[in-house]
């Protein structure tokens, strides 16, 4: 409103300014060229009746052809004026007061919400896993035309200042169960001491972009202090580690000695080029394959059908020594390691992470980056096919691409796939709406930070609901069997029903496993059940 009433004022002086310069030159023509004097107002009015269309001037006609040449001319000018008003003026007024504008306040019943404190691409996943747990949220967004365009696409937001005590108090913060502060390091920490002016005891959670600076969001208050970026890199560290170690790797266990896994299939593993029926997974190792990811996508029950390939990564349950078989399966069988072979493209904090995470394991590597950093084997450009043949990209068996920008990564994705078409690549996105784009390119896994960081603050701020979440697109979860007691697991069809998979069932402190169509479930078991966030929806709304 303030940039229309500015452009209102300045055309309302121009305007008089115009019309008062006619008027003087209509008043002297008149005089000069028609002989014929008049009182200043009535060329005045002339020039008003002629610009306002409402007549073409009470003097006409004129006889001279100086006087005739300026009427045209102010008759022109005056239906340029007219026109220019509508696209500067009156369609923008009407656009304003059309477009549906953001609250500055939530309503007054709201609580045990989460106050989200701007709304990053993280903010997305985060918001669909409170969605999930049916948790109330409200975004505190301080830009009012980015409030307005969250409000227009159904988010709850209000138009505040999150780094002032009436902002948050408009949240209605002190009946909030957290406070998530997701700007740049230095605006969180102010959030975070504005939190604790307002309530003390609400807890805080502050993401930090730069690792170093974690403890001063200790210092101002935080509860909780999140690094995504540490995260992502282990998680696509682990894409190489797990497949190489003598261990599993990361597994979320279930109960004694009963884990649920992710286990993603190499190219060159015997599985590739089958379908899940052919390759007789569950035949020759006992597991159970909850779902599958088929290049990015998470399929959960999988098609028996479904052809296997070197970008897809299973989700399966079972005994350790069940899924150290299917991970022998699962790597490839002529898999050697010497020097160079996988080469990690990008010396940030994600790409630091990666490689220590290789040193520890004891993996090989190669670090290409633009900067000559401490670590930096080769310095070229991950574009360039010639800094990417220095770097032995040729030769490797797997490269992982820790770059922060898409666009790069979609680029290098392409250039390496042209070097070696057989190399497995593992791609760092910095947004989920950029994933597919990177399958298509030619990458076998891709994990987006906005992924990992939204869930890595749900499972914090949701704690207390005992979810378990996973790295991308699917979550383990603890739920009370209320709506399926005295009901066997076949009666129940779950699966089918919901799309969750029942791993196990918790009942008097012992873990069940060995689920079979028969077993009835009580009423007071608690199931363990994996599924995508729709899922999980699914299963709340059908069984309570």
């Amino acid at each position: 409103m303030d940039t229309w009433l500015r452009r209102t004022l300045m055309y309302i002086v121009a305007l008089a300014g115009i019309i008062l310069g006619y008027a003087f030159a209509y008043d002297y023509g008149m005089m000069a060229f028609e002989n014929d004097p008049q009182p200043f107002l009535r060329s005045l009015r002339v020039v008003v009746e002629t610009f306002t269309t409402t007549g073409y001037g009470s003097d006409a006609p004129w006889s001279t052809t100086e006087m005739r040449l300026l009427v045209i001319v102010m008759d022109i000018t005056g239906v340029v004026l007219i026109f220019l008003a509508l696209p500067v003026l009156l369609f923008p007024l009407f656009e304003e007061a059309m477009a549906t504008t953001a609250p500055s306040t939530v309503e007054n019943d709201l609580s045990d919400h989460v106050v989200i404190c701007q709304f990053s691409p993280r903010g997305e996943t985060l918001v669909t896993e409170l969605d999930t747990w049916d948790v109330d949220y409200v975004i505190v967004e301080p830009d009012r035309s980015r409030a307005n365009d969250l409000y227009e696409e159904g988010y709850q937001v209000i138009h505040a200042d999150p780094q002032s005590v009436d902002g948050l108090e408009r949240a209605h913060l002190s009946t909030a169960r957290a406070l998530v502060a997701d700007a740049s390091d230095q605006v969180n920490t102010s959030i975070i001491l504005t939190a604790r002016e307002v309530d003390e005891s609400v807890q805080t959670v502050s993401v930090v972009k730069e690792p170093d600076r974690a403890k001063y969001h200790d210092l101002a208050g935080a509860d909780a202090v999140l690094s995504p970026r540490g995260l992502l890199g282990e998680s696509l560290a682990s894409k190489v580690t797990t497949g190489v170690s003598t261990t599993l790797g990361d597994s979320i266990e279930i109960g004694e000695d009963f884990d649920i896994a992710e286990l993603p299939i190499h190219r060159g593993s015997d599985l590739v080029g089958t379908t899940l029926a052919e390759s007789g997974i569950r035949e020759r190792t006992g597991v159970n394959v909850i779902g599958a990811w088929f290049r990015g996508q998470f399929v959960s029950p999988p098609d028996p059908d479904a052809e296997l390939d070197g970008s897809t990564v299973l989700l399966v349950s079972g005994t350790e020594r069940q899924l150290e078989r299917l991970k022998e399966m699962t790597l490839s069988s002529v898999r050697g390691f010497r020097r160079g072979e996988t080469v990690v493209i990008g010396a940030g904090e994600v790409g630091q992470t990666i490689t220590s995470a290789l040193t520890t394991a004891g993996v090989p590597h190669t670090v290409l980056d633009q900067s000559d950093e401490p670590g930096v084997d080769v310095v070229g450009d991950a574009t360039e096919p010639d800094d990417l043949r220095h770097a032995g990209v040729g030769a490797a068996r797997t490269i992982i691409l820790a770059l922060s920008d898409d666009t790069d990564t979609e680029f290098a994705t392409l250039v390496i796939r042209d070097l070696n078409p057989d190399v497995e690549i593992i791609a760092r996105a910095e947004e989920s709406e950029n994933v597919q784009k990177m399958y298509r390119a030619g990458a076998d896994y891709v994990l987006a930070l906005s992924t990992v960081s939204g869930r890595m603050l749900a499972s914090t701020i949701l704690e207390d609901e005992d979810v378990i979440s996973m790295d991308q697109q699917v979550e383990v979860i603890r739920v009370a069997a209320d709506g399926l007691g005295n009901t066997t697991l076949g009666g129940a069809d779950v699966r089918s029903r919901t799309g969750c998979t029942v791993v196990a069932i918790e009942r008097n402190g012992a873990v069940i496993t060995d689920l079979s169509p028969d077993v009835t479930i009580e009423p007071t078991d608690k199931l363990v059940i994996a599924g995508t966030d729709d899922g999980v929806t699914r299963f709340k709304s059908v069984f309570g």
